[in-house]
């Protein structure tokens, strides 16, 4: 039975490296502090409209954006509630995707798998064939963008081509690791859904969930027998357009903070976000290479999360605990007993610059002796 571990609130502050939570601005945390508010004043009227127009335009989509209190996991069970009836065909090469196969197997679904052995990446091609080789029709296609479990990038807007060649099939993403540090055009490449959470590559504190959802995806939903409730398109999209709110009571504090780092977004610029990111994965590749290797296969590297391959057989868990103590910086073990020691991961999301990714690099030689 688990036991109570009284908070303290006396604990030394860590930077963050692991794949979410992230760093987060200091004026975006101050942003939380503002007096409360009604949930159905005007002024939540101004701040709800100011995130998800704001969110559209960072995001270059003229598909409607639903933010919602939840982590993406709520997305990633509506999105099959929404738009599957019967059938969904789940694309699993981690952890994550694995995850939306088992969300939608308990929703009920029929699932059918398109499976990789954990480090490699979907390919489009494969989607292709699957889709046209199988006698089922189905409602979608799922796949995570960015693999945190693997450090795998998957191709999702190829991916996304694909599927659109099948108009009666959706193509649903999970980009919770990797929107809005990953340039994708969603419009572009026939995304019906995608998702992320705000505690990531968004450099927000955890508590909100941002969906973009097609027109197709939306009407998709209106020929539905069934829905999801909190998360369904239809009653979130029609009450922003009626009301300009939410339809039940968010996390006020946490959408201010939204406001304040969306600003800051916006004015570093979708491509300049993106840029950033790129440069500190590429320098986090290049360190990993000189020392130990990549996990994920060659060319398809995550941009937010790097799993580096434990070649030199180190300690993981005693070097994170080291790096933690002597830097007061975290990155992250493998994920799960199958690579908790064979691998290790550093996020390079949100706010950190190659700069700083050089700081946890050097503390880590430093402990490793490398």
């Amino acid at each position: 039975m688990t036991t109570k571990h009284e908070y303290k609130g006396d604990y030394p502050d860590k930077t963050l490296y692991i794949p979410g939570p992230t760093e987060v601005r200091e004026d975006v945390i101050e942003s939380m502090c503002e007096p409360m508010f009604g949930h159905r004043m005007d002024r939540m009227t101004d701040l709800y409209t100011t995130i998800v127009e704001d969110t559209k335009e960072f995001l270059e989509t003229d598909n409607d954006v639903v933010i919602l209190t939840g982590s993406g996991t709520e997305f990633m069970e509506s999105s099959i509630l929404n738009l599957v009836d019967e059938n969904v065909l789940c694309t699993t090469c981690g952890s994550f995707s694995e995850r939306q196969a088992n969300v939608a197997e308990r929703l009920g679904k029929s699932v059918d798998t398109l499976e990789y052995e954990w480090g490699r990446a979907v390919k489009p091609e494969d989607v292709r064939e699957a889709l046209d080789e199988s006698d089922t029709d189905y409602d979608a296609v799922t796949c995570v963008m960015n693999e945190s479990s693997t450090g795998v990038r998957n191709p999702v807007e190829e991916i996304g081509d694909v599927v659109a060649d099948y108009p009666d099939t959706y193509f649903v993403v999970d980009a919770v690791s990797s929107l809005g540090g990953d340039y994708v055009d969603i419009d572009a490449h026939g995304i019906d859904v995608i998702f992320t959470s705000v505690q990531k590559a968004f450099a927000m504190p955890p508590g909100l969930a941002v969906c973009v959802v097609s027109e197709d995806a939306y009407e998709r939903e209106l020929e539905s027998d069934s829905a999801s409730w909190y998360g369904g398109f239809q009653r979130t999209i029609d009450y922003y357009e009626r009301k300009g709110q939410t339809h039940s009571t968010p996390a006020i504090p946490i959408m201010l903070a939204y406001r304040t780092q969306m600003k800051h977004m916006l004015s570093e610029g979708h491509d300049a976000r993106d840029q950033r990111h790129r440069e500190m994965a590429e320098y986090t590749r290049e360190w990993a290479r000189e020392h130990f290797d990549m996990f994920p296969e060659e060319g398809y590297e995550s941009q937010t999360v790097s799993c580096i391959e434990n070649t030199q057989g180190i300690d993981v868990a005693e070097t994170i605990d080291a790096v933690s103590e002597e830097y007061d910086m975290v990155f992250s073990n493998g994920y799960g007993s199958a690579l908790g020691e064979q691998t290790f991961r550093i996020g390079h999301m949100g706010e950190h610059d190659v700069e700083s990714i050089r700081e946890l690099t050097d503390a880590i030689e430093d402990v490793a002796g490398l």
